[in-house]
């Protein structure tokens, strides 16, 4: 029997695709997982349904892909598989944990799930955004802002609740790198996080008795026990770099692996891959699309004309001040073709057209479309920097640098301290070669730090070349709209990096 896995603060599940996709399914199974916001949860129910229908083999799973192939299906159960739809709805479920009631769903819900099935294993992450680095500087800003009174702080008690009351096997809980350095009142928190999690019944003022837990780190030898000065160790030890082991993106987080102490085996570590797997290899072969033109006052103008005007005149600055190499390569992009589509929700796939890495995991031949692959509208100043960022990178293979590489004609944003050097990286090109930045949330708000490598697309990334970079499936299909997309993809945990971890958790517990 598949060992049962409880995931909080699941988002739209990359961390429970990850284990439960290990061994196709045999090793993990899904028995809850946890989200309040309601787009993530709706994309967390439909791929709960596939899993249940792939899982047990069943021919009515036609209708999930009608749903993601054709618009005309709005529904993705059918009369043949609707108890198994209900059954996804049991397992992801739209929770507020530390809400009483919530709380008290998801207890008895634990209850009947693990009950007589031995080992088990927590997974998730509590909300980072008082723990990120943005996430700070933004609280600094508003006035009487104490992070002693910031609940997000102690959502981690809830999953350390979790693990008082029912003694998981392993857990699993991921978090940003800002978490190393976070401080309520004067003190470090991810030192108070150690120790709760070492000794979750002292933590929770219920004596020194129940299971204790060492924290392991996934890369190398450190851990931390009850009794242990987290000083004595290096928190740094704690963080996964993605892509030194194989994914397609540079994102550093904190995951921490609990073992509890009756179980006697060591952990084994992630593996470093020989190559980096790069931007490239995952996203090229998808179709080509160009923008829209928002925030524009000529309703006639059309977006080829208007990007080619752009860099054209670019060009004659770029000529005129010295950059000849740069200016040659601006005329070139202004005369090539551009895509005429936009995308959208669902587009023809190209068949026979796979990515270079990673192609039997992304790929799914009951798939006729592309999901979620439409690119976002920019304004026409935005464009002139994307096609000039772009047009650098091709030429240079760096991304250009705020005020001291956007030196060319109009290109300079109206931003106050523009000329200070903190937004060197306001605008970044996304390299061909190399695996990408980090994706983050913050990728819905707009597509400056995102911009295509492409020049002749001139665009930011869709939510598929993102999901892409985080590693899902081209089956998994995330619901809401374009900007609730976005932040489910960018605060996900990259499955692939999941089944690795699985792997290891596997080892612990088999």
């Amino acid at each position: 029997m598949p060992t049962p896995i409880v995931d909080l603060f699941a988002g739209p599940g990359g961390l429970g695709e990850g284990f439960s996709s290990l061994n196709d399914g045999r090793d993990f199974r899904i028995a809850i997982s946890a989200e309040m916001d309601p787009a993530a949860h709706e994309t967390l129910r439909l791929r709960a349904f596939y899993r249940l229908l792939r899982r047990a083999g069943d021919p009515s799973i036609h209708s999930y892909y009608d749903f993601c192939n054709f618009s005309e299906s709005k529904q993705p159960y059918s009369d043949r598989n609707k108890t198994a739809w209900a059954e996804a709805g049991e397992e992801a479920q739209r929770l507020v944990l530390g809400n009483a009631e919530d709380n008290q769903r998801l207890d008895q819900r634990i209850r009947q799930t693990i009950a007589n099935t031995g080992d088990w294993v927590l997974i998730g992450g509590p909300p980072c955004q008082a723990y990120s680095l943005v996430g700070r500087v933004r609280n600094q800003g508003k006035t009487c802002y104490r992070p002693e009174d910031d609940h997000r702080h102690f959502l981690y008690r809830e999953y350390l609740r979790i693990i008082k009351e029912f003694r998981p096997a392993v857990f699993v809980m991921e978090n940003v790198k800002g978490i190393l350095s976070s401080k309520v009142s004067g003190k470090r928190i991810f030192h108070d996080i150690l120790r709760d999690l070492s000794a979750p019944d002292a933590a929770l003022g219920s004596g020194q008795s129940g299971s204790f837990y060492r924290i392991h780190s996934l890369v190398c030898d450190t851990h931390f026990e009850k009794g242990m000065d987290p000083d004595s160790i290096d928190s740094h030890d704690f963080i996964i770099r993605a892509e030194e082991h194989g994914l397609p993106q540079a994102r550093h987080r904190v995951i921490l692996l609990g073992v509890r102490e009756d179980i006697t085996r060591r952990p084994g570590r992630l593996t470093k891959s020989d190559r980096p797997t790069t931007l490239r290899d995952v996203i090229e072969d998808l179709p080509k699309l160009r923008s829209t033109i928002s925030r524009t006052k000529n309703a006639n103008i059309t977006w080829d004309l208007a990007v080619d005007a752009q860099l054209q005149d670019l060009a004659i600055d770029a000529i005129d001040k010295g950059f000849r190499d740069l200016g040659a390569s601006l005329q070139d992009y202004s005369k090539m073709p551009h895509p005429s589509s936009t995308g959208g929700l669902r587009i023809d796939r190209s068949m026979g057209r796979f990515p270079r890495a990673f192609g039997d995991w992304y790929a799914d031949d009951q798939l006729q479309v592309h999901l979620n692959h439409e690119s976002r509208g920019h304004m026409l100043s935005d464009l002139r920097r994307y096609g000039f960022a772009a047009t650098v990178a091709e030429v240079s293979g760096r991304s250009p640098k705020g005020n001291a590489d956007f030196n060319l004609r109009d290109l300079r944003p109206n931003h106050q301290n523009w000329d200070s050097g903190k937004f060197s990286d306001r605008f970044r090109v996304q390299l061909w070669d190399r695996p990408s930045t980090t994706v983050t949330s913050h990728i819905a708000k707009d597509g400056h730090y995102f911009i295509h490598p492409d020049p002749s697309q001139c665009r930011s990334l869709t939510v598929r070349e993102a999901a892409r970079l985080q590693t899902f499936p081209d089956n998994y299909f995330f619901q809401g709209n374009r900007t609730q997309q976005y932040t489910q993809v960018g605060n996900a945990v990259p499955p692939l990096l999941a089944k690795k971890i699985a792997s290891i958790v596997k080892g612990l517990i088999s």
